[in-house]
């Protein structure tokens, strides 16, 4: 009778597809992400140019997760899932700095990172509409910008 079947060795040398696995499906840090939010970058995120080379041509962008997303219904979707509010959890608190590592390291006090109120991305959305259609009235002379006194600021 044969003996017991013998494995293959193969696939021995090769060791680095673990470490490939582990940075295929990296996104941003949380750190990465608070910059993001900043209200100058947030607009030029969530209105980005056509880029065929993006999912749903870069239309359809989560902010807080740095995701794109295939449509605008998939967006939604994403919205209202668990991963995105762990993320929505996860950005409350302050992000991680060099002085809490010093901190840590024993070189101070430590302080608990304060709490902070992240904006949802429905409320982004909402901005940035009232924001546009205030700009296209101004342009197309429904609203009369407003007007300079010498002691306060009067509206016509």
């Amino acid at each position: 009778m044969p003996g017991p079947y013998r494995r293959k060795k193969s696939n021995r040398k090769y060791t680095g597809f673990g470490k490939d696995l582990k940075t295929k499906h990296r996104s941003k840090d949380l750190d990465e992400i608070t910059e993001d939010l900043k209200p100058v970058n947030v607009e030029s995120m969530i209105r980005q140019k056509i880029d065929y080379d993006l999912p749903g041509a870069g239309q359809s962008y989560c902010v807080h997760c740095a995701k794109h997303f295939i449509s605008e219904k998939a967006l939604r979707e994403h919205l209202t899932s668990k991963p995105h509010k762990r993320r929505l959890k996860a950005l409350e608190d302050e992000p991680y700095s060099i002085e809490e590592s010093e901190r840590a390291a024993g070189m101070g006090n430590y302080i608990m990172p304060k709490k902070r109120k992240v904006i949802d991305h429905d409320e982004i959305l909402d901005e940035l509409e009232e924001k546009a259609s205030s700009m296209l009235e101004e342009e197309s002379g429904t609203v009369e910008p407003k007007t300079v006194d010498s002691e306060e600021t009067v509206v016509k």
